[in-house]
């Protein structure tokens, strides 16, 4: 028996990298799995069609309409919601030094994503996740949101709001709801694809000798959200890099 039979996870963005993994990882642990993208949706698909219990839902987390069919369809499918995780983002590289290569809108959509769709999804999860008496929030996060790095200040200072973010929930919904955050530091996905200096440098950065992988940090989100005793909290998993 899986540590999630009989459970049900929402992951958003799962149709490659870090969310598909994390997928597959709650999959292999017995849960029925939500499976969400935004314009990947024949990958998503395949993604919930391999799984043992899979479901796939297209939405947007920015647009609030998505995010209440997103949680309305995954009741209607399975009957309840044990895990969310909130692993969609946007970024876009831009060097920190270059302030004006930073417009409004670039920020403002950063921010739409990343910040104001996660708190929008949690809340309208948050009625389903109590219910269960024993339900789990996971933000994934990143280490940019705890050191200046990052692929762009936007995207930094997203991911420091949700660190925080974890914090302040994990402090008020207890005991029914845990909400926690993972933040990984570099990781081979589609997005860092062609980043290959920079994981190359993790060889001798990096404590741990090398840059994550996507399996890497659904380990940790899934061991995150099964541990009654752990709320409020940024778990970093970056290979040790950020003691150098």
């Amino acid at each position: 028996m899986g540590r999630y039979e009989q459970k049900v996870v929402l992951i958003t963005g799962s149709s490659s990298g870090i969310g598909e993994a994390t997928a597959r990882a709650f999959d292999a642990e017995g849960a029925s799995v939500v499976v969400n993208s935004v314009t990947s949706v024949e990958a998503g698909e395949k993604v919930a069609a391999s799984l043992s219990d899979g479901y796939y839902v297209q939405a947007d987390v920015a647009d609030p309409a998505a995010c209440e069919a997103l949680i309305a369809k995954s009741i209607e499918r399975f009957g309840r919601l044990d895990v969310l995780v909130n692993n969609a983002g946007v970024t876009k590289v831009i060097a920190h030094h270059d302030l004006d290569a930073v417009d409004d809108e670039t920020f403002r959509r950063i921010l739409e994503v990343n910040v104001i769709g996660t708190f929008r999804l949690t809340r309208l999860a948050m009625p389903h996740l109590k219910a269960t008496g024993d339900g789990a929030v996971i933000n994934v996060t990143s280490v940019a949101g705890l050191r200046p790095t990052g692929s762009s200040v936007p995207y930094a200072v997203s991911k420091a709001a949700l660190n925080h973010l974890s914090a302040l929930l994990g402090n008020v919904m207890g005991p029914e709801v845990r909400v926690n955050a993972v933040a990984p530091g570099l990781v081979r996905t589609p997005w860092t694809a062609d980043w290959g200096p920079v994981h190359d440098a993790m060889s001798t950065a990096a404590p741990l000798g090398r840059s994550g992988k996507p399996e890497d940090i659904a380990q940790a989100i899934v061991g995150v959200a099964a541990n009654r005793y752990v709320t409020g909290q940024v778990i970093v998993v970056d290979g040790g890099v950020s003691l150098r």
